[in-house]
């Protein structure tokens, strides 16, 4: 066998070769091949890419690599991690690359994220897929989106519930993040010159809850709806959870906030008297 080669059988007895090598002291798993001269080019091709640096790089300020360089039969997530294993000392089983301050996750070649260094426990521990432009990972048996970590919900909307400061999709650290509404059911809105927020419900077509000087009042009118509307209609609506307000604050708001006539007349109409 050559070297870093292992034959082993599938269940249906056809051969099948894995790859591995030893790493500043770490033995390292490159993959299963059904070709015996794939495997060994793979091997062949890993002790390459940890003697060249010139040929085989990461480069953090465009957020590229030189995989394109390389034997394309090698994993692309290898690559990334075994690059990450020479220059940084730190043996990362994800594709990620860690940089000042960030690191950057390969997802593919012309595919890079950019996350803050308070998640790399995390995403050292998650695989990112994704699909149509999503990005999730499974998470005890489910899948989550990444923006999860961001407080944004799973219908929120791009550039109405959140933005991109630098307009980069791609950068998801938290200081280029930002979440615009953060409730179900809120919406940011300028009135008169002044920042205020409309609280809005679907049933049957949308109905305005009303318009509220603080996020909080509209948070907590939807919750006062859906409360209402419980009995009336059988859709199951998500209430809001409102963090940093105590009990007696939230009871206050709930009692006195004031909720649009239409929709009050059309909760009364179907039997709810408000």
């Amino acid at each position: 066998m050559p070297a870093g080669v292992y034959k082993t059988r599938k269940k249906d007895g056809s051969p099948y070769y894995r790859v591995s090598f030893t790493y500043k002291n770490k033995h390292i798993t490159l993959g299963g091949f059904d070709d015996e001269n794939v495997a060994a080019s793979v091997y062949i091709t890993a002790r390459e890419i940890v003697s060249d640096s010139a040929k085989y790089y990461i480069d953090p300020d465009t957020h590229t690599s030189s995989y394109n360089n390389c034997n394309q039969n090698f994993p692309f997530n290898k690559f990334i991690t075994l690059i990450n294993f020479r220059d940084n000392d730190i043996y990362i089983k994800t594709p990620i690359y860690l940089c000042k301050n960030c690191f950057l996750y390969f997802l593919a070649p012309n595919n890079t994220l950019i996350f803050s260094t308070d998640d790399l426990f995390y995403y050292s521990n998650h695989t990112i897929m994704t699909r149509g432009g999503y990005y999730f990972v499974n998470d005890y048996g489910m899948q989550t989106s990444i923006l999860s970590r961001y407080g944004i919900r799973n219908h929120s909307v791009k550039g109405r519930d959140y933005i991109f400061k630098n307009n980069d999709e791609h950068d998801f650290r938290y200081e280029n993040v930002l979440v615009i509404n953060h409730f179900n059911g809120v919406t940011q809105i300028e009135k008169k010159g002044r920042t205020m927020y409309q609280s809005k419900i679907h049933i049957n077509g949308d109905f305005i809850i009303g318009t509220y000087p603080t996020e909080n009042e509209a948070a907590i009118a939807y919750n006062k709806v859906i409360d209402m509307l419980s009995g009336v209609v059988t859709t199951q609506y998500a209430d809001n959870y409102i963090e940093n307000i105590s009990s007696i604050s939230y009871a206050s708001i709930y009692n006195n906030v004031k909720i649009s006539k239409k929709l009050l007349n059309y909760i009364k109409e179907r039997g709810q008297t408000p």
